[in-house]
């Protein structure tokens, strides 16, 4: 049995490829980043970000970057014509007012049916790091996880039931990930697409819950 897996950038154009004509969009700290050097310069997406910007572009090359300019993650960004930046009380009434068609976000684990653990894993000592997750999660129309499918244990992060800390419940919509794309339904996951050569079978195995196709 033979497939390759999507690479952070090949995943990250996987998941840029869905994001509709004229959508607003967040993208949360880490991997989801990716999706901003992808989206085609001839589709208008407005991407947000939490402390305070709206109408970022592709990240910077080194030479050009702004430490002034930055996203929640502190990465420097670019800003596009037209774009803004403002206050963070005003970036979370944006969020939480419904004005997100999209956000795209990390996770520890993810239920069949959508609920999301993305700020903590409930370990002693573990540094508990909610951010505006929870606000995104609820907030925005879609909200769409990328993730590795598995733990570096070879455990699935896709679950019956999550157990770890819940940052929402039944709000993920899709779980983008390296070896397939998933949808989660009130019924279970659903398939959208997975890699070539890789069978429904295996994938189930691997996850360890039934997919329907």
């Amino acid at each position: 049995m033979t497939y390759q897996k999507r690479s952070k950038e090949q995943l990250a154009a996987r998941v840029a490829q869905d994001i509709h004509e004229g959508a607003v969009v967040n993208l949360g700290i880490g991997m989801p980043t990716l999706v901003a050097n992808h989206i085609p310069a001839s589709r208008e997406v407005i991407l947000h970000s939490e402390n305070g910007i709206l109408g970022m572009g592709p990240a910077p090359a080194e030479c050009d970057a702004d430490y002034d300019l930055i996203n929640a993650g502190k990465q420097p960004v670019t800003l596009l014509k037209g774009g803004s930046f403002f206050h963070h009380a005003d970036s979370f009434a944006m969020m939480r007012g419904g004005h997100l068609d999209i956000c795209v976000l990390g996770a520890f684990q993810v239920s069949s049916t959508g609920d999301l653990a993305n700020w903590s894993t409930g370990e002693a000592g573990a540094i508990p790091a909610v951010g505006g997750a929870m606000d995104l999660a609820i907030g925005a129309r879609q909200t769409w996880v990328m993730m590795d499918l598995l733990t570096k244990k070879g455990e699935s992060k896709v679950v019956a039931q999550c157990s770890y800390p819940l940052t929402g419940m039944a709000c993920v919509k899709r779980i983008y990930s390296e070896l397939a794309t998933l949808a989660c339904t009130p019924q279970g996951l659903q398939l959208i697409d997975l890699v070539e050569g890789l069978p429904l079978a295996e994938l189930e195995k691997l996850i360890g819950l039934p997919i329907s196709a």
